[in-house]
This record gives structure tokens, C-alpha cells and sequence, in this order.
């Protein structure tokens, strides 16, 4: 019996990853492609929190990313892929025509923004995620219950009312709208129609609003009460779900021999890069995974029949089946944490570039810099009278939603220096992180292990510690460095019907642990008398804002 081979497609907020593994979870090859327009600020306005990608840069990473991992591949190994899957960024929507086709590739849209791609970052949404939640919460039915109670800027609706409101010319040409994981998806099967191609419960249930109770989507009456903009989308979009074990369809024969692949591929329903990851990192009942880039997201599944009933208040949505099909799949997340060390690093270097001509040294410096910090960081004598900084440099996405808020950071003195700063913005992501295990187990849900993944967890060991200290847990790191995209590829195994459940490919082809990291006892207890300040300091600017 022939081997069998799987793609996973991991597209991040910079770049898009094509694995290629066999269904043991051997990694066989992979490649990278950074998107260009996005490598160039294109279409983005970081002052104004704008962040819009190109369709395009899409396009040509698929395209680029699988052919650089199939390039050195035999016959053999190209003819027994059986499946792709992807996971994106979210929500990351797009305005549609009536063909599925993104505005941003018709000629009249093609340099503007709002018919590009929304990044999951994007606030530009806020005073609409404000109006949909007073209007929700004071309905005759929440439709934000079931997404912490608190709907986001950086979420689907929110996104489409705004785009509607500032453009006309979206507004009259867009048929409906879709996520970056549907899309991509849709595309590889040839079948991109909005109103037929599968939509991702995960992306539906956490971003949408979709749960059955509602027959789907929020009515037609309360999307028009909020504002008479969003008439007949419903109608344009979906009512049912599809979760990522099943197949999207098969590949088109167009993008088969675009990418030099059979034509029996099956392609699987995508989902979002952390609830994929979470698979990646072979996630069980009560054990919080947390993928850690620029940016952090908390995935946790558990029983429908044990925490189904409960309503958890702040998070980003509870959906039945949106990471393991079965189990409640909870979503949590900090809007920065890589992020924050990288504005730091900018914040310090942007001066310095500008004295320096030459861009070798410019890139030796900037590869150098968060290591050095780390370094000195890691020496500094922990003490409850330390600099106290808030994460909130990209608002605050859990718990309990508000984009509006900022960074903050008190108790320097004249003897402070870049070490010390960037040792309280470390302990600040670890303190926001605290706040969301702390808001699991206080409504009932408990957390019996952490699983790290992401670029921060395999690269910074100054990070980990600080976190397990801050935690007070031990946590464990996954082997694999790219836990994502290989949760994709055990969802296109079983969607390509090489396994019964997520539950047997993740057994068959997870790549198991390389590190833990545990709570230093001596610096427990000061660090909760920190996380008290970090709270009260809070409280203070959130009153304040």
C-alpha cells in the first residue's frame, strides 16, 4: 500500500506556509512565501489601524508556497497527496461580487482597500462593534452570548458595517462577503460562489454570530435595526456550518495542474490558524493551548455535556465543534504580545537606522537586539517595587473586548533603561495572559495543563519562564515549529478519509513536546503581588480612556 501524503496551509498575518507531511506527521518538506504588497505597507495605515491585504499576495503564495515544498519531490510522493487544508488569520473578511470573486481583483477595485481583504487586526471597526453590542445587549435575544458577550472591532460584522458606511462604491458592488479561510478553500475547488460554498463553523460560530439557536445568523430584523446598510446580506451569506474534518470538495482541475497536483485531491473546509494549531499541538479536553506570535490565541475544548451550559463571559465565543468536532471549543487571545516586543525593537532602532547607511548592519542589529535584551532581562533581580506596563498596545481583545484602550507604563525613574522596560512589557504580556486562564477557571472551566506553539514559544526561553512564573503552571512547548499548518494537514487527512476522526490523526501524526517550562517557586509569589499592581494600574488607565 502506497504512502499517503497531506498539505497543510498555514496563511499568517506576513507570510503563507505550505507543509508537506506523510500521514505519520513526517515532515517531508515545506516553504514560505512573504507576501509582498504586505512586506511594503501597502494599503495599510498602522496610525489609523487600518491593515488591508491584497488578494493577490494571497494568490501568488498558494501558488508559490506548494510549489517550493513539491519542488524536489518524486513522481511517487506528488501522485499520493490526497489532501490540503488551510487555516488563515481571522476574521479577515472580503466584499464578494455575485461569483465569489473579491472586489480588489476587479479593475476598478484593484488599489482599494476596502475591497481588500480586513486582517483580523484591523480596528478601524470600533464605533460599530460598540453600537452592535448596546443594540445586542438590549434585544430580545443576545446575540452575543455565545461570543463572550462582547462582539469585537476585529470581527465580521463590525468590519462589513464599516466598510459599507465609508464606501459607497463596496456598497453598490458587493454581493456578499467571505473569510480568508473560506475563500482559499472555495478557490482550490473552482466553486467560490457565496452562496454555495461551505462556510467554516469555526469561523461562523466565533467571528458571526452563527449558532443554531438563532437559525443561523442574527435575523434579518436586528441586522436592520443596527443599521439598514446590512438589509438583505443575510440572505447573501449562510445558515449552515461545516466543521474542518469534512471536505470542501476536490480540486479544481484548473489549480491541479497549476500546482502540478492530481486531480483527486480532496480539498478540506478551513478553520482559523490558532484552532487549527490547537490540533497541531494534539489539544485534549481542559488543556489550554496558546499559539504565541505577534499576537496570542487561547484555544480549549471541552465536553458539550460538562461546560456546555455555562456562558463565559469576555472570551471570544464558545462554538460546538470549532477545533475538535464533539468537544466546545473556547477562543481567548491577547491583541499583541509578539507585537509589543517588536515595537519596542522599533522604538529603539528607528533612530539608530536613520544614522546608519548600510542595510546589513541595519539587519545584524535588528537580529540581535531581543536576544540582548532577553539576556539582561533574564538578570535583573525580580522585586515587587519593578515598572508595571499594560499589553493593551493593540487594545484589549480578552478578556472582556476593548479595542479602544492603549499601553501604559508607570514606576520609572531616571535610572531605568532598556533592559528593565523591556523586562516589565514582557512581564505585561504574561500578567494579560494570566487574566484569561484566570477568567476560565472563575467561570467554571478548569485548566489542567498549557501547551505553547507559535514563533515566541520555540524562540525565547526568557519569555516561557517569565510566563510559567506568571501562571504559576508548567508549560509545555510542542516539538513541531509549525503546529498550524500540520493541524491542517491531520484535518485534510480525515477529510480525505485516511482517518476516521481528528482524534486518530492527531495520534498518528503528532509530533509530541521538546520542552517545559516550570514555575520558579522564589519568583511566584512576588509575581502575584506584580499581577495585583499590573490589575489596579489597569483599572486606573481603562477608567481613564
Amino acid at each position: 500500500m502506497s504512502i499517503k501524503y497531506i498539505i497543510g496551509l498555514d496563511f499568517g498575518t506576513d507570510s503563507v506556509r505550505a507543509l508537506l507531511v506523510d500521514t505519520t506527521g513526517k515532515e517531508i518538506a515545506s516553504h514560505v512565501h512573504y507576501y509582498e504588497r504586505w512586506k511594503k505597507g501597502m494599503y495599510c495605515d498602522p496610525s489609523n489601524s487600518q491593515f488591508r491585504q491584497h488578494p493577490l499576495d494571497y494568490l501568488e503564495g498558494l501558488e508559490n508556497a506548494v510549489k517550493g515544498a513539491l519542488q524536489n519531490q518524486s513522481e511517487e510522493v506528488i501522485r499520493n497527496i490526497v489532501g490540503i487544508s488551510v487555516d488563515t488569520t481571522g476574521s479577515t473578511p472580503v466584499a464578494v461580487d455575485l461569483n465569489g470573486m473579491p472586489l480588489a481583483l476587479l479593475p476598478e477595485f484593484s488599489e482599494n482597500p476596502n475591497g481588500m481583504f480586513i486582517l483580523w487586526k484591523d480596528h478601524t471597526a470600533n464605533t460599530e462593534a460598540e453600537q452592535l453590542n448596546t443594540l445586542a445587549h438590549g434585544w430580545k435575544v443576545d446575540y452575543t452570548k455565545y461570543v463572550g458577550g462582547i462582539y469585537s472591532s476585529e470581527w465580521f460584522w463590525a468590519k462589513i458595517l464599516r466598510t459599507l458606511r465609508v464606501d459607497p462604491s463596496i456598497r453598490e458592488k458587493a454581493f456578499s462577503w467571505v473569510e480568508h479561510c473560506d475563500w482559499i478553500s472555495a478557490v482550490l475547488t473552482g466553486n467560490t460562489n457565496p452562496l454555495t460554498l461551505k462556510r467554516s463553523r469555526c469561523a461562523a460560530g466565533h467571528k458571526a454570530m452563527w449558532h443554531p439557536e438563532f437559525d443561523g445568523l442574527p435575523s434579518e430584523e436586528f441586522l436592520t435595526t443596527l443599521d439598514p446598510l446590512l438589509a438583505g446580506l443575510r440572505d447573501r451569506l449562510f445558515s449552515e456550518t461545516y466543521t474542518s474534518d469534512q471536505a470542501m470538495g476536490t480540486i479544481s482541475k484548473e489549480w491541479a495542474a497549476k500546482l502540478g497536483l492530481p486531480e483527486n485531491v480532496v480539498i478540506g473546509v478551513g478553520a482559523f490558524d490558532a484552532h487549527m494549531g490547537g490540533v497541531g499541538a494534539e489539544i485534549e479536553p481542559y488543556s489550554l493551548v496558546r499559539v504565541m506570535g505577534t499576537s496570542t490565541c487561547d484555544m480549549l475544548i471541552a465536553p458539550n455535556e460538562e461546560v456546555g451550559h455555562l456562558l463565559i463571559k469576555g472570551i471570544c465565543g464558545q462554538v460546538d465543534g470549532s477545533i475538535v468536532p464533539g468537544m466546545l471549543g473556547m477562543e481567548a487571545g491577547q491583541s499583541a504580545f509578539g507585537d509589543v516586543y517588536a515595537w519596542f525593537q522599533k522604538m529603539l532602532l528607528g533612530p539608530v537606522f536613520d544614522l546608519i547607511d548600510s542595510q546589513d548592519e541595519k539587519d545584524k542589529l535588528a537580529e540581535k537586539l531581543i536576544p540582548q535584551l532577553s539576556e539582561k532581562a533574564a538578570q535583573i533581580a525580580l522585586t515587587e517595587n519593578d515598572p508595571i506596563a499594560l499589553d493593551w498596545f493593540n487594545g484589549r481583545r480578552t478578556p472582556d473586548a476593548n479595542h479602544t484602550l492603549k499601553g501604559a507604563i508607570y514606576g520609572l525613574n531616571l535610572g531605568s533603561d532598556a533592559a528593565q522596560i523591556f523586562k516589565a512589557l514582557v512581564e505585561a504580556t504574561a500578567y494579560g495572559s494570566k487574566a484569561i486562564v484566570d477568567r476560565f477557571i472563575n467561570e467554571g472551566v478548569p485548566i489542567k495543563q498549557v501547551i505553547s506553539i507559535g514563533g515566541v514559544a520555540k524562540k525565547s526561553a526568557f519569555v516561557m519562564q517569565t510566563l510559567a512564573n506568571v501562571l504559576d503552571m508548567p508549560i509545555k512547548v510542542a516539538s513541531s515549529d509549525q503546529a498550524c499548518a500540520l493541524g491542517a494537514a491531520m484535518n485534510a487527512a480525515t477529510a480525505a478519509g485516511v482517518f476516521i476522526n481528528i482524534n486518530e490523526a492527531q495520534k498518528a501524526m503528532g509530533s509530541g513536546f521538546d520542552a517545559t517550562y516550570f514555575p520558579e517557586k522564589e519568583k511566584v509569589e512576588i509575581y502575584k503581588k506584580l499581577y495585583s499592581k499590573y490589575w489596579t494600574f489597569g483599572e486606573f488607565i481603562e477608567g481613564k480612556a
